[in-house]
């Protein structure tokens, strides 16, 4: 336990103290053309984000698939590169389908490139990231990566007030008092999903300072009016909607194939933005519970709560992000200055 400690302090003090907002020209949106509610996603992006319309990228794909292939995807990525200003470090991925590219999500497929060695068979390690914990504030310049999120949900209704939340939540945390916002952890009775759970004691103590965080050994959370991050592992998290989710709040479950936006066997990551939350993240194809296909729940607060954005927190907490699809609102920075 002790040795574990140390590694996961190591972790947090490597983060450092880099954080800026990230900037509207910062941001390519990519829409798909054929798609009307990708094309009103994607103003209603710019128009509430300010963002330059020159970082407007058009593509043309068929919109009802899950996933599309290696030789489709590599074309549309060489149409898209090209239109990308040199300023944009980040995308914004303004549709819901596709978010699979053959064994790869979609948000990784377009911030590394289509790369079998980010894809795994049989339960094997994948290459991973090196925005890992990264502090770097501009990763395409410094890391040839460009960190890519997904605007998407289960209607176009649901997909703007993701938007809206994120929007409003900026610097909302800077003059609220801590007790009143929680970083929930969850310890589940679902030994295989449960596994994020040992890092928990460290990160109770680790970060106590940045916000309040509560352990809770439930399945269930239920009527709680306070909710910034809620982490757990199951197929189907129950009651998620009887929750208050403030704005700019992460959730997400350790399962399979939460990712599959639109599948029915176990609980799609939508479901947590139905229920109000800003962002989430799962796997689109069978990851086996290496912790390192999800997001570490200490470097997403730590991060996030030093005033980093949503679409940097995030994408920094997954060491091995191929398989995993991110959603959410990417700009979203509730803690819009340095904790002192």
């Amino acid at each position: 336990m002790q040795v574990f400690k140390i590694i996961i302090l190591l972790l947090l003090v490597v983060s450092g103290d880099a954080s800026a907002k990230v900037k509207p020209e910062q941001i390519a949106i990519v829409v798909n053309v054929l798609d009307e509610e990708s094309r009103l996603i994607a103003e209603y992006y710019r128009v509430k984000r300010n963002i330059p319309k020159q970082n407007i990228i058009e593509i043309s794909m068929p919109g009802d698939r899950d996933a599309i292939g290696e030789e489709e995807f590599s074309q549309l990525f060489s149409q898209v590169k090209k239109q990308t200003p040199d300023a944009v470090q980040y995308y914004a991925l303004a549709w819901s389908r596709p978010f699979k590219v053959k064994c790869m999500s979609i948000t990784s497929a377009f911030a590394f490139g289509f790369n079998k060695a980010f894809c795994a068979k049989n339960c094997a390690s994948t290459q991973p990231s090196n925005y890992y914990n990264s502090n770097s504030v501009l990763p395409y310049k410094d890391l040839k990566i460009r960190p890519s999120m997904m605007l998407a949900g289960s209607s176009l209704q649901q997909v703007y007030e993701m938007i809206d939340r994120g929007v409003s939540s900026d610097d909302s945390m800077l003059n609220t008092d801590k007790q009143d916002v929680t970083a929930y952890l969850m310890r589940t009775t679902n030994k295989a999903r449960n596994v994020r759970a040992r890092r928990y004691d460290v990160i109770e103590e680790l970060l106590s300072n940045n916000i309040k965080i509560k352990q809770v050994k439930s399945n269930v959370l239920e009527g709680k009016k306070d909710v910034m991050f809620y982490f757990t592992g199951l197929v189907k998290v129950k009651k998620i909607d009887t929750n208050d989710f403030l704005p700019g709040a992460i959730a997400d479950h350790l399962t399979s194939s939460g990712g599959q936006l639109f599948g029915r066997k176990q609980m799609s990551i939508l479901r947590w933005l139905d229920a109000g939350a800003t962002a989430s993240y799962g796997t689109v194809v069978e990851p086996c519970a290496f912790t390192q296909k999800f997001p570490n729940p200490g470097i997403v607060i730590e991060r996030y709560t030093k005033g980093e954005s949503l679409i940097e927190a995030y994408w920094k907490s997954v060491a091995w992000p191929g398989q995993g699809v991110f959603v959410g609102e990417l700009m979203a920075t509730p803690y819009g200055g340095k904790l002192n």
